[in-house]
């Protein structure tokens, strides 16, 4: 065999002016790295489940590895490939140019969720409400957060609008009790007396003794045309939400109508 044709083909210029023994240096480089990305993210997520973490925090501990791994293979290349200047400067333009593109929304949301995992206003398991989108929070990663809502659908919202919208967590935290205060408020018009309005609410609430805490309810406003009250719902299951809701919406109602007609 000729070694020496071999070492001179390997040793040959191309027009990038890498030999192909860096080429194909380069290319085993990348190629370990994807393995090695590969092979660590399988088992990190099998831990993840074993150890029953929590999906920000199994997402986390990826992404933390595939950017150690991605910084390791840069180096790598760039030693291997003994790039000069030029290229430096150049990746340096290309580099500084992407991140001036992308700082307003990448580099944003990525310190957006940041905060949220520094700051925790929510954590997962909670009920919450981000704007107009409220639920179950069921995941947080660096770049978005997914909320199950009462539809049964999960919605995700990038991290940079979680900041800039209002953020309620329903979650009511003491020495003494963990349990989500909830409220939602029911739209009336003056048909019905206040008088009666109060027996209305009192009956439904009956039938929600073995909660935690019994409903209650307030007078919120009250306009030319109708009242609204805030009802003001205890549980310490947030899923509870869910059916408790339309159920006490639906049980006011009824007897309010069953209230106009007598």
């Amino acid at each position: 065999m000729d070694w020496e044709g071999i070492i001179d083909w390997l040793n040959r210029q191309t027009p990038l002016g890498l030999t192909l023994a860096q080429i194909l240096s380069i290319a085993v480089i990348g190629s370990v790295a994807i393995i090695l990305e590969r092979l660590v993210t399988r088992r990190l997520r099998r831990y993840a489940k074993q150890a029953q973490l929590e999906r920000n925090v199994s997402n986390n501990l990826i992404l933390t590895f595939r950017i150690l791994v991605l910084l390791g293979a840069s180096v790598a290349i760039v030693r291997v490939g003994g790039l000069d200047t030029q290229w430096f400067l150049a990746f340096s333009a290309l580099g500084g140019a992407a991140l001036g593109f992308a700082s307003t929304q990448t580099i944003g949301n990525f310190i957006a969720g940041l905060y949220l995992l520094a700051t925790r206003p929510f954590k997962v398991g909670d009920y919450v409400r981000l704007g107009t989108v409220e639920g179950i929070v069921q995941e947080i990663t660096i770049n978005y957060t997914k909320v199950l809502t009462m539809g049964n659908n999960t919605v995700s919202i990038v991290n940079l609008q979680i900041l800039q919208r209002e953020m309620v967590n329903f979650l009511y935290e003491d020495d003494q009790t963990n349990l989500y205060c909830y409220t939602f408020e029911i739209g009336l018009d003056h048909s019905v007396s206040a008088e009666k309005m109060a027996r209305v609410f009192e009956q439904v609430f009956k039938q929600y003794d073995k909660l935690p805490q019994k409903p209650s309810y307030v007078l919120l406003r009250s306009g030319a045309f109708d009242r609204v009250y805030m009802v003001y719902l205890y549980v310490s299951n947030p899923e509870e939400i869910f059916t408790l809701r339309p159920q006490i919406t639906e049980g006011v109602f009824k007897l309010w109508d069953k209230q106009k007609e007598s």
